[in-house]
């Protein structure tokens, strides 16, 4: 396998972030620093930035429902980090980020390679969230979120936008910009009161608890792997 595959299949960056990593020399494989063309094997020690990447195990896919305050990052000295919060067996990461007052659907894995897929920007991946604000949803209120709105200097993508209650409504991104639906409804002068994700591509929240995880079925899987790589192909 080579390289840059082996490091992005641990989850430690992209191929493209690995071949930067090794041409800079923070990689390391049987005490050679590694070049493009490197290929590594079952046997071989792999180092990155002097730590061991262990390659080869078997990959994991979970869905968990994040409660406020957690947040979406794999450095353990954050406090309150995703990762000691949910304190799983095996090394994983999060696919994306969840803001910190945001609650709901986040996935964590170890394929590195599903991951960038999922998160490349021109894939159009949706993630369907839905969004309390502290005054009712006017019918303008709503169209203008769903034609978009100039934020951080860009207009966001025209979306999908359902009034469901006096004050709430269901949007559906398939781009994730910074705080994206806070800053487009500080925009039009609304404040988000709650925020919560309840779908990535094809996997639904549904009734897991909050605080809680599972693992993706085989056929929730099978299908998050298909669109998503089929995305990489057109």
């Amino acid at each position: 396998m080579r390289i840059n595959k082996f490091l992005s299949d641990a989850g430690i960056c992209s191929r493209r972030e690995a071949d930067r990593q090794i041409e800079s020399g923070n990689v390391v494989i049987n005490g050679e620093p590694a070049t493009l063309g490197s290929r590594v094997g079952p046997e071989d020690e792999v180092l990155f930035n002097g730590r061991v990447v262990q390659g080869g195990s078997e990959k994991v896919y979970i869905a968990f429902n994040k409660p406020i305050g957690v947040e979406c990052t794999s450095n353990r000295e954050v406090k309150d980090n995703i990762i000691d919060y949910i304190n799983f067996p095996v090394r994983i990461f999060p696919v994306g980020r969840l803001d910190k007052n945001s609650e709901g659907l986040i996935l964590l894995t170890n394929d590195g390679e599903l991951s960038n897929g999922i998160l490349k920007a021109r894939y159009y991946h949706e993630k369907e969230y839905v969004v309390t604000v502290n005054k009712p949803c006017t019918d303008e209120f709503i169209r203008q979120m769903g034609s978009g709105v100039e934020i951080l200097d860009t207009l966001t993508r025209a979306c999908e936008v359902k009034k469901i209650g006096h004050s709430s409504f269901t949007i559906v991104l398939t781009q994730g910009l910074n705080r994206q639906i806070r800053r487009m409804c500080e925009a039009l002068d609304y404040e988000v009161v709650r925020l919560r994700r309840i779908r990535v591509i094809n996997i639904m929240l549904d009734d897991l608890p909050k605080g809680k995880w599972r693992h993706l079925s085989k056929d929730e899987l099978d299908e998050l792997k298909r669109l998503v790589y089929s995305k990489g192909t057109e």
